[in-house]
C-alpha cells in the first residue's frame, strides 16, 4: 500500500512539474505494458492493460476477436512477475513523455513567434552556421543569414530575427536572420514607443546588410512628425538601432501617396529637379542638376538601387547636361537601318525600308560628299558613286567618270573637250586649267593624266 501511495504522489508530482494530465501518462504507460506483455511467452495476439489508481492495481486482459474485430472472449493474463516489469516500464515511459512534452511545449513556445526579435547568446560559431542560446532552445544562425564581414565574438550577446520554426524530432529548431529587413522594422518598434503604439507606421523598407537601409514612415496623427520620431532627441533613437546594426547607416524618409513624390523623398539626400514617370513600364525617369549627379546615383549605385527597392519603380537618373542632349539628338533625323555581313564576307548597309544594300566605302562616301563637286564650278552637278560634273569655264567643257574602261574625249577646234578615267586627276590641282584655262589647256591635262 505505501508503495502504491508513493507511485501515485511521483506520478502526480511529474504531470504537475512538466505540465503534462495524469490521464495522458497512464495512458501511454498502459500502451508500453501491452507491448511488453506481448513479448512475453505465451502471450496472446490482443491484450488490454488496466491501471487503478485507489487502490493501485494493474490488470492485463487478454482478448479473443471474431472476423468482424469483436471481443467474443476476455480473461485475466497477467504474468505473477508483472510489477517489476511494469516498473521498469513505468520509468521509461514516463522520461520519454516528459521529454516529448517539453519539445512540444518549446515548439508550441516559438511556432507563433516567427517575425519576431529575440536576444540571443552567441555559443558557437564556424563557418556553416553560428548557434545562439535563447535560454530554454538553441537558434541556428546560418551563414546566408548573416552579414558579410560581421564578426560574431564568443558569449556576446547578439539580436536576430526569427525567419522559420522547424518541428523535429530533437526538439524544434529555430532558425534566425541578421540580414532580413524584419529585423530593422522590429528594432525600431523596441526605440520608437510611436511605432510600438501604431501611431507611426513603417511604409517601407530597403536594406543592402552591412551597408545602408532605406525606410519610409508615415504617420497617422497629423501632430506626429514620423521622422522626427525615429531619430529622436539629438539622434538618440535611430543611433540605438545603428549601434545593434553595427555601424550600419540607416536613411528615414518621409513616406507619400504621391509617387512621383516618394521617388524624390527617396532619393535623398539628393535633389531632384524632376520626376517623369512612365506607367507602362514601371520607370522613373529623374532629372538632377549636374552638381548632384553623383550623389543621386550614390556609391557604386546604391542610393539608387535603394530607392528603387524602396519605391517600387525603376529608376533612371539623368542630369539637366545629358538631357539636353538627348533632346538635341533627338531633333536630328536618322538614317533607318542596319549594318549586315554580306556574303562575301563585308559589312554592307542595309536599309530599313528596302533597296539595295551600300557598302561601307560607299557610305563614307555619300556621308563625307565627293571632292570632285568642289573641283567643277557649274550650274549642273550631279554628285553619287559614279560622280559626273559638268561645267563650262572659259570655252571650255570638262567631265570626269569612274568607268574603268576610260571615256573618249572628243572636242572642236572652237571649244575642245577634256575627258579624264581617273577621278582624282580632277580632283588634284590639274582642276585649275579646268576652272580657268582654255581649250588648249584642259586637253594638255587631260593627255598628261591619261
Amino acid at each position: 500500500m505505501r508503495d502504491n501511495f508513493a507511485f501515485q504522489e511521483a506520478l502526480q508530482q511529474v504531470a504537475k512539474d512538466k505540465g503534462i494530465s495524469v490521464d495522458v501518462l497512464l495512458d501511454a504507460l498502459a500502451n508500453a505494458l501491452v507491448a511488453a506483455y506481448k513479448r512475453m511467452p505465451g502471450a496472446a495476439e490482443e491484450a488490454v492493460v488496466t491501471i487503478e489508481l485507489d487502490p493501485f492495481d494493474i490488470r492485463v486482459y487478454a482478448q479473443e476477436l471474431d472476423e468482424d474485430g469483436n471481443v467474443v472472449r476476455e480473461w485475466d493474463d497477467t504474468p505473477k512477475d508483472f510489477g517489476r516489469i511494469a516498473a521498469q516500464t513505468a520509468k521509461q515511459v514516463i522520461l520519454q513523455r516528459v521529454r516529448e512534452a517539453e519539445r512540444d511545449r518549446k515548439y508550441e513556445e516559438y511556432a507563433g513567434r516567427e517575425g519576431d526579435i529575440v536576444t540571443g547568446i552567441i555559443q558557437q560559431s564556424d563557418n556553416r552556421y553560428t548557434l545562439l542560446d535563447l535560454g530554454k532552445v538553441e537558434a541556428l544562425l546560418p551563414q546566408a543569414e548573416q552579414v558579410p564581414f560581421e564578426h560574431y565574438e564568443h558569449n556576446a550577446r547578439l539580436k536576430a530575427y526569427i525567419v522559420e520554426v522547424r518541428k523535429t524530432s530533437k526538439g524544434p529548431q529555430i532558425v534566425v536572420s541578421r540580414t532580413h529587413p524584419g529585423l530593422i522594422r522590429r528594432l525600431f518598434e523596441l526605440e520608437v514607443p510611436e511605432i510600438a503604439n501604431g501611431i507611426v507606421e513603417i511604409k517601407a523598407c530597403a536594406r543592402e546588410p552591412g551597408h545602408r537601409t532605406k525606410i519610409a514612415v508615415w504617420s497617422n496623427d497629423p501632430n506626429v512628425d514620423p521622422v522626427g520620431a525615429c531619430v529622436g532627441a539629438r539622434g538618440a533613437r535611430v543611433r540605438m538601432v545603428t549601434t545593434e546594426l553595427r555601424g550600419e547607416k540607416v536613411d528615414i524618409v518621409p513616406y507619400s501617396e504621391d509617387p512621383r513624390e516618394f521617388v524624390m523623398r527617396g532619393l535623398q539626400p539628393a535633389k531632384v529637379k524632376d520626376v517623369i514617370l512612365d506607367e507602362d513600364s514601371g520607370t522613373a525617369m529623374v532629372v538632377v542638376n549636374d552638381y548632384q549627379l553623383s550623389l543621386a546615383i550614390g556609391k557604386e549605385g546604391q542610393n539608387a538601387r535603394l530607392a528603387a527597392r524602396l519605391t517600387g519603380w525603376r529608376i533612371d537618373i539623368k542630369s539637366e547636361s545629358q538631357l539636353a542632349e538627348e533632346q538635341a539628338y533627338a531633333s536630328e533625323e536618322w538614317a533607318e537601318g542596319e549594318w549586315v555581313e554580306d556574303e562575301q564576307g563585308s559589312m554592307v548597309w542595309k536599309p530599313a525600308e528596302g533597296g539595295e544594300s551600300v557598302s561601307a566605302e560607299e557610305w563614307e562616301a555619300q556621308s563625307a560628299g565627293e571632292p570632285e563637286a568642289e573641283a567643277v564650278t557649274g550650274p549642273d552637278a550631279v554628285i553619287g558613286p559614279d560622280t559626273v560634273a559638268t561645267g563650262t569655264a572659259a570655252s571650255g567643257t570638262a567631265a570626269s567618270g569612274t568607268d574603268a574602261s576610260g571615256t573618249d574625249a572628243s572636242g572642236t577646234a572652237a571649244s575642245g573637250t577634256a575627258a579624264s578615267t581617273d577621278a582624282e586627276a580632277v580632283e588634284g590641282a590639274d582642276t585649275d586649267a579646268l576652272a580657268s584655262g582654255g581649250a588648249g589647256q584642259a586637253t594638255q591635262t587631260a593627255r598628261e593624266v591619261g
